[in-house]
Order: C-alpha cells, then sequence, then structure tokens
C-alpha cells in the first residue's frame, strides 16, 4: 500500500534523478525500499529510513554552520530523522534551528521555490545497542540555506557538542557530493 508520505518521496526521487542527479547516482536501495512500502518516515525501519539536513551557507558561500554531533563524535551539517512537516526541506530547517540556534534561515535559490532535495546521499550508520538498533542506512534529503553568520548561535546541547560558522570546504569531509555540485551553484548575495 502506497501511503501519501511515499508517494510524495516516490516523486520527488524520481524528479531528482532526472533534474539532479549525475549519472552514478541510482538510489537503488531508496528506490527498492519505495517499490516495497516500507514506512521511510520511520526511524524504525531497517535497512534505512528518512533524514533530512540543511546545508547552511552564507550568502557568499564562503562559510557553513557545523554542529559537532554528540553520537558521531565529528563535525556534520545539522539534520537528524524526518518529523512530519508540509515539506521535506520544512524537516530539514526544524532540525537545523533546533540544532544551532540559527535565526533568519531561508532556502537558497538554487531551489527555485520547490521541494526538490540539492542531495540525496544514502549512506550507512552505525547502530545503537542501547535502542537496540542494528547498523543501518540513512536516505538524507540535503537542502541548501542561507543564513547570516553574524548572528548568534545556541546549540542543543543534549544533541550537539556545539555549534559554528566554519569554512565551506569542510564540507568536502563528509558530504563531497554537496560540496561537488556546490561548486556550480552561484552564491546568493
Amino acid at each position: 500500500m502506497t501511503t501519501p508520505f511515499l508517494s510524495t518521496l516516490s516523486e520527488l526521487v524520481e524528479r531528482y534523478l532526472s533534474e539532479v542527479a549525475s549519472s552514478h547516482e541510482h538510489l537503488s536501495l531508496l528506490r527498492w525500499q519505495i517499490g516495497q512500502g516500507h514506512r521511510l518516515d520511520l526511524r524504525t525501519t531497517f535497512p534505512g529510513h528518512v533524514t533530512t539536513s540543511a546545508i547552511i551557507l552564507s550568502s557568499d558561500h564562503r562559510q557553513t554552520l557545523l554542529i559537532d554531533h554528540i553520537t558521531i563524535g565529528r563535525w556534520l551539517q545539522p539534520g537528524g530523522h524526518y518529523e512530519w512537516d508540509e515539506t521535506f526541506s520544512g524537516s530539514a530547517q526544524r532540525e537545523a534551528e533546533e540544532e544551532t540556534g540559527v535565526t533568519g534561515l531561508r532556502l537558497h535559490p538554487w531551489h527555485r521555490g520547490s521541494d526538490l532535495p540539492f542531495v540525496i546521499d544514502s549512506h550507512d550508520v552505525p547502530g545503537k545497542a542501547s535502542r537496540n538498533e542494528p547498523p543501518h542506512i540513512h536516505h538524507d534529503l540535503q537542502y541548501l540555506f542561507v543564513a547570516d553568520p553574524a548572528r548568534p548561535l545556541i546549540a542543543q546541547l543534549e544533541e550537539v557538542h556545539a555549534a559554528q560558522w566554519q569554512d565551506a570546504a569542510m564540507l568536502a569531509v563528509f558530504a563531497p557530493k554537496a560540496a561537488t555540485r556546490l561548486a556550480s551553484v552561484t552564491p546568493s548575495g
């Protein structure tokens, strides 16, 4: 049975593959799970489920807002398990605002007012024994946002050690698809 969530996700994935993805991006597991009717909106669905994240840039694209993630133990873009919103980008925005305290966040003009992800990155994550959670896949829908680095930040210390603006070149370390794609995007300044 196809749910409205799966139908919307399926349409978004197909649009991403035809309009954005490079020739080596196939998203086979994600497409298979959609075809099987998996509840990808639930974090208890294995082998994978949907997450959303925010690549937040300064208007000149020189800086990016990152979090020092408690569980993973390294700097990453803000994001997390999908929580219902009218749009996937709205879910990513909410996660970013909660984890960093960033204000004035706006969707990057690259999105042209649509909910098309900038990147869909399916990647392995370690399980968590305390939750009886096996290693699994996060199908991460990544969205570009712009914010002012001069505004104050308040890290959500339950989930992150810190939130900090860093050189945008850091994206290449943990978000190589986004970093590569960003090279062709005009700053929004």
